[in-house]
């Protein structure tokens, strides 16, 4: 599941997005003190931010070029500025698009989809380093699997194990796929190295509460289990 930050003073509007967004399966978590902006977003790990332009203490603004200090995170702003300079600012300062006050509930919820589609699907084109399952991701660069703000680090194996899973989620892959993945040689390997390479990942999962994320499909291979909401 992917988690959003929503940081909007309006309360009927923070009240409308919240509670759409979490029909459409979004983890929603929003903003009591806005003085600590940065302390929630570090606490949460968002897959996207949604930004109101006029805050109490600090604008939209600040608080953009604050988490654009630590993170690449997509950010949307949310405003009823609808001057061409207030867009141009939004951009300049790192956010990733720009809507204007009043909007369609559809409009906002397609353009969260579309961002979170290209930042964290498998092979896109704006960043290929994050594989994404179910608000499971793994970076791709630094081998480590990131799941409600524990981070595990993985081995080599484990890493291509679980990157080969991943991309097939649900899909069944058989043990010869992997094998053939992970060993790419003439070489003969033996059966049961890949199944000692699982059962160590399997231990590892279980410290992430995932013990059960690997589903073995007797006769056929392994495929991912459905995450729990």
């Amino acid at each position: 599941m992917h988690k959003i930050l929503l940081v909007e003073d309006d309360a009927t509007i923070n009240q409308l997005v919240k509670k759409n967004l979490t029909q459409w399966g979004y983890e929603v978590t929003d903003i009591a003190d806005f003085n600590q902006v940065l302390q929630v977003f570090t606490q949460t790990e968002p897959h996207l931010v949604l930004m109101d332009l006029t805050l109490p203490f600090y604008n939209g603004y600040y608080w953009c070029q604050e988490i654009r200090k630590i993170s690449k995170v997509p950010i949307v702003f949310l405003s009823s500025h609808e001057q061409p300079m207030d867009i141009v600012m939004a951009i300049n300062m790192g956010a990733d698009d720009y809507v204007t006050k009043p909007f369609e509930m559809t409009v906002l919820l397609a353009k969260i989809q579309g961002i979170l589609r290209r930042s964290y699907e498998f092979g896109s084109e704006i960043d290929s380093s994050l594989l994404d399952y179910q608000g499971l991701v793994l970076d791709l660069k630094t081998a480590q699997l990131h799941h409600q703000g524990e981070t595990l680090d993985l081995t080599k194996n484990e890493f291509q194990i679980l990157q080969i899973l991943m991309t097939h989620g649900s899909q069944v892959v058989s043990r010869d796929a992997l094998m053939r993945a992970l060993w790419q040689s003439d070489l003969f390997v033996d059966d049961n190295t890949l199944t000692v390479n699982i059962t160590r990942l399997r231990k590892k999962l279980a410290d992430l509460g995932l013990d059960q994320l690997i589903v073995t499909k007797k006769g056929l291979g392994y495929c991912l289990s459905q995450l729990e909401v």
